[in-house]
């Protein structure tokens, strides 16, 4: 018995040891501020590993039950908005208090580069470099969108507010007059088709990147940066990386985002009464005798009314109310990733659907993306990339047609948008047939008979595989190939003016483009000693590019309900068409950095082309830039305030090929005559044509105080290009009229300023980023020609590209209501002769600059425990828009297009004084092209306002989800500026965008969007 008992002694004591380890372990402990010894609240605290955690408290206290395994051997991992993250061993201690430091704009961030990356403290050239957070939520179809404001150097222009359009950017100025300044984009190391391929009006091929695969984007402004990429920098470059699987536990999460948009701005036009008191007092005062009685009355305002009395303003139509509509858009997403320490995964798909605010225009993506990471060995890694898309854009006409919505502003307001029903002379009702019977074609007829359909299939990917050859020195070798498959399908039934006298018409044009890419390059890390680091890198790359097109068209449908080409009876129009082009470079890169304070860097790229003469195949363009990190000298070592001091300084050679294909050969294309088939000579040869070049210097100073609380960087850069690609005239003798040579010179030169602070950390925590840029364009010489580009544009001599040249109005003679226009001397800058009403007798002089002086944001982040508050503002200053439409919309009654209320301002006696000039029908009285329909397009933005809230972490442990955050954001939501358009942010897409000259015009243009849209951010 007493065995028994001893036994029972024993079994009971190891039971109650048995159940006291597997009892919970309470942790607990104070969360305070480094820098202050502040408490810290809604600090979050996770067992790592885990969705196991809590939140610190308002006196930054926090307590946690773990197991006795995690308290054993778990990790606590502390995080907060503003500090850095830190990891701590539980180490079976009960108490653990922990101090955060200030996470700030840290010197050692990682900024990818060409073929490498580089610790941000040791970069000698100016990258910028924007992250993945600054980019999400901004509820935009391109990337490019979301980065307004959030770089400096950087101009961001979209050309209106059709979804999907054409997007203008331009770093550090325009670099060219004939070739492309758009910059060159590389996804993952490959370089993308960034150009439109559409028939009509520019759309963006990169709006097939879904911004929420997007890592980070890093933009090479200067010739330090950019020369790796050599003959393609000259614009700058970005680099764009997507996001990559992490090992540990997977994450999932899952996004959602409704939005609803309306047009930013509305212009004032004239109603049904305004209309016609000015075009009666018109009329009466036309150069061709009064006009105002049966000529007005009983034909055109009949007409327009369309049986409706116009004499008791039945009608009053505003054309702007047909032309916009609710918008909205929908945004749903899926992200997975994690993975074990040898293979890492990033899943991702989603969509996006988008109606326009412009009637008729929507835009939708699907999107996948996998990226696999796999360390099959201590020295061996493979992997791969690869983006899926379909875009699919439902579009509207250029600007520069009647179909496009916002030209039916033109139409007189009496006239019915329907058409009008009527029972014994009385008016009941419209039909839902649009008025064919308009002053101009109703564009309502497109939108209900017409498909206008762009889809896109892209696929955009990579391989590669990483050999460590010594510990020190690394083999890489990439593969990128980009597919794009772009599909543009129209059809007009034959209500419409495209398709009422053929029984329809459709086409069809298919461009189909493979781009692919071999990089392989050594990359060597070598520390000598303390005092010497160097790390080069070397190596090739090829690209080649193809490009297939196929075009048919149809006519004579058999019914409109069959909308195929199949159906046509008669096929009016065909052909295809292919062209290709292809690279092929050497490259080298060394970055030496000695004692921790002195940095040189130098970097050398040779590249062949086949758009270049026989004689000039190869071009050679190197950079070298040099840094001293003055903090890490002894003499500031007392300067406490002083965290960081960098001088930097850097010159290089970049280049531009953006020319097309081709541009150096002697080329022939083929005709017929008399039933045979033969050759033409359709361009001449010149063996010597090579690349445009850029130098640039860059001198900067980046800046730190009161650790890292405050930080920035000061550049200026001086940038000249030469050997211009122009077409020359040649004489006619030759059998040609012009040829592609290198001739002429351009220099862009400024200053860019960035400063970062952080204002307050703790429970309330304030940061602000704050940029602006200046640029002067001048082109220096055209070998004395005048380049012509879109409405009033030029390329001068001693000029900033794409100025407006022409009339400069003087205003309205108070005698008369004459409009007037300035004499000037032949230089044209000084009024010899005053001013004439004889629009022939004024010279054409420079009467504005399309070239934005500044630009710039500033960005402020709030955080105050669970809730965040982020607010951009954008602006640009110093730049002018021409409205060409202005001729047709403020005309005093030249035509009978609707006017601006601003109209009524107009002269009518003697001694008014205005600037509007006297109305007088077909009497061109100030209507034709002038500085009068020139405004100032200086605008400031608020850009973005985002408000989110961040489930507790005790709440989501309870729920078993690791992240929830709910938000709120506004998109230009406000906009301040003195032009009188719909938007200051245009540039019509009647012109080509890829042409330099075709900027600052206004047509009709849609205005920006103004977005209100709430979300939802779910992370497991």
């Amino acid at each position: 018995m007493k065995k028994l008992l001893q036994l029972s002694s024993c079994f009971m004591l190891l039971l109650f040891v048995s159940v006291g380890t597997l009892q919970a372990q309470t942790v607990s402990g104070v969360v305070v501020s480094a820098e202050d010894n502040e408490p810290l609240p809604s600090i979050t605290v996770l067992v790592k590993g885990t969705n196991k955690g809590t939140a610190t408290n308002l006196d930054g206290e926090y307590e946690l039950e773990l197991t006795s395994e995690e308290f054993e051997t778990g990790t606590l991992v502390f995080s907060g908005v503003g500090f850095v993250r830190q990891e701590v061993a539980v180490n079976g201690r009960r108490t653990i208090d922990i101090e955060l430091a200030t996470d700030t704009q840290l010197l050692d961030e990682v900024v990818v580069v060409g073929f490498g990356s580089i610790v941000r403290e040791d970069m000698t050239g100016n990258i910028a470099s924007v992250k993945s957070k600054e980019l999400a939520e901004v509820p935009v179809n391109s990337f490019e969108s979301a980065l307004q404001g959030k770089t400096s150097g950087v101009f961001i222009q979209k050309s209106n507010g059709k979804l999907g359009q054409g997007i203008n950017i331009r770093v550090r100025g325009t670099s060219s007059v004939s070739a492309s300044s758009q910059p060159l984009y590389v996804i993952d190391g490959i370089p993308v088709i960034s150009e439109s391929q559409s028939q009509t009006a520019d759309t963006n091929p990169l709006a097939d990147l879904n911004i929420d695969d997007i890592e980070s984007v890093d933009i090479l402004k200067d010739a330090s940066a950019a020369a790796i990429y050599g003959s393609r920098g000259a614009n700058g470059v970005i680099l764009i990386t997507t996001k990559s699987g992490q090992a540990g536990d997977t994450q999932i999460n899952v996004s959602y985002e409704r939005g609803y948009s309306t047009e930013t701005n509305r212009v004032e036009f004239l109603n049904t009464d305004e209309y016609i008191e000015l075009f009666t007092e018109a009329a009466e005062r036309s150069p061709f005798g009064d006009l105002s009685g049966a000529y007005l009355e009983n034909n055109w305002f009949d007409y327009f009314a369309q049986g409706t009395d116009w004499q008791n303003r039945e009608i009053d139509v505003d054309w702007q109310d047909e032309s916009f509509q609710d918008a909205s858009n929908t945004d749903f997403g899926v992200q997975i990733s994690g993975g074990t320490e040898k293979t890492r995964f990033f899943v991702s798909g989603g969509f996006s659907d988008q109606i326009g605010i412009i009637r008729g225009n929507e835009f939708n993506r699907i999107n996948t993306r996998l990226n696999l990471d796999h360390t099959a060995s201590d020295k061996f890694e493979v992997g791969m990339n690869l983006g899926l898309s379909r875009t699919e854009n439902i579009r509207v006409s250029n600007d520069n047609a009647f179909s496009t919505p916002l030209q039916a502003i033109a139409q007189p307001p009496m006239s019915p948008v329907y058409t009008p029903q009527f029972e014994n002379g009385n008016l009941t009702g419209f039909s839902d047939v649009p008025n064919e019977n308009t002053l101009y074609y109703n564009f309502l007829r497109h939108v209900q008979g017409v498909n206008n359909n762009q889809t896109v299939f892209r696929n955009i990917g990579n391989l590669y595989a990483n050999y460590e050859i010594m510990s020190n020195l690394a083999f890489r070798s990439e593969a990128g190939l980009d597919l794009l498959f772009q599909n543009e399908d129209y059809f007009a039934d034959s209500n419409t003016n495209v398709g009422e006298n053929t029984n329809g018409y459709g086409d069809s044009r298919w461009v189909n483009l493979v781009n692919y890419t071999l990089n392989n390059y050594l990359t060597w890390n070598q520390q000598f000693n303390d005092n010497h680091q160097l790390t080069t890198v070397a190596g090739v790359t090829f690209e080649s590019s193809d490009r297939y097109q196929t075009f048919v068209s149809g006519t004579n449908f058999p019914t409109d309900s069959f909308r195929k080409l199949a159906s046509a009876a008669e096929i009016t129009g065909g052909n295809t068409t292919e062209t290709e082009y292809k690279y092929l470079s050497y490259f080298a890169r060394a970055n030496y950095k000695f004692s921790d304070r002195y940095l040189l860097s130098g970097s050398a790229r040779v590249d062949g082309s086949s758009r270049f003469g026989e004689n000039s195949r190869y071009g050679f363009f190197p950079a070298v830039s040099a840094g001293w990190i003055m903090s890490e000298e002894n003499f500031l070592s007392d300067l406490d305030a002083l965290s960081f001091l960098k001088l930097r300084a850097s010159y290089g050679l970049t280049g531009n090929s953006n020319v097309g294909n081709f541009p150096s050969r002697g080329l022939y294309g083929g005709t017929g005559y008399g039933g045979s088939s033969g050759l033409v000579p359709s361009q001449t040869p010149n063996p010597d044509l090579k690349w445009e070049r850029t130098a640039q210097y860059n001198f900067g100073l980046d800046f730190a105080f009161f650790d890292d609380r405050i930080g920035g960087e000061i550049d200026y850069y001086v940038k000249k290009t030469d050997d211009l690609l122009l077409n020359v005239n040649v004489p006619a003798t030759t059998g040609y009229t012009s040829q592609l040579r290198n001739v002429g010179e351009l220099e862009n030169k400024g200053f860019e300023f960035v400063i970062n602070t952080q204002n307050t950390v703790g429970v309330f925590s304030w940061s602000s980023s704050f940029n602006i840029a200046y640029n002067e364009n001048k082109v220096t010489d055209l070998d004395g020609q005048v380049i012509e580009g879109g409405f009033l544009n030029r390329a001068i001599e001693g000029e900033p590209i794409a100025v407006m040249f022409g009339k400069e109005y003087a205003g309205v003679d108070p005698d008369n209501g004459d409009a007037l226009y300035y004499v000037h001397s032949a230089d044209g800058k000084d009024y010899d002769a005053g001013t004439t009403n004889d629009y022939s007798a004024a010279n054409d002089v420079v009467i504005g600059n399309p070239n934005p002086d500044f630009v710039g944001g500033l960005t402020n982040n709030f955080n105050y425990k669970n809730f965040d508050l982020g607010v951009l503002l954008q602006f640009v200053s110093g730049n002018d828009i021409y409205n060409g439409g202005g001729r047709y919309q403020s005309a005093n009654g030249d035509f009978f297009d609707n006017q601006t209320k601003d109209q009524l301002n107009r002269w009518q006696e003697p001694g008014d004084v205005t600037d509007v000039p006297e109305a007088r029908l077909f009497g061109s009285n100030g209507s034709n092209p002038s500085s009068r329909y020139i405004s100032d397009g200086s605008y400031l933005r608020l850009k973005s306002v985002t408000l989110g809230y961040t489930l507790p972490q005790d709440l989501l442990s309870k729920l078993q989800l690791r992240d929830v955050r709910i938000y709120m954001t506004g998109l230009n939501l406000l906009t301040f500026t003195d032009y009188e358009g719909w938007d200051p942010e245009v540039n019509t897409d009647l012109y080509d965008l890829s042409n330099n000259l075709n900027i600052g015009n206004d047509f009709y243009s849609a205005p920006q969007a103004r977005t209100i849209s709430f979300g939802i951010n779910i992370g497991f």
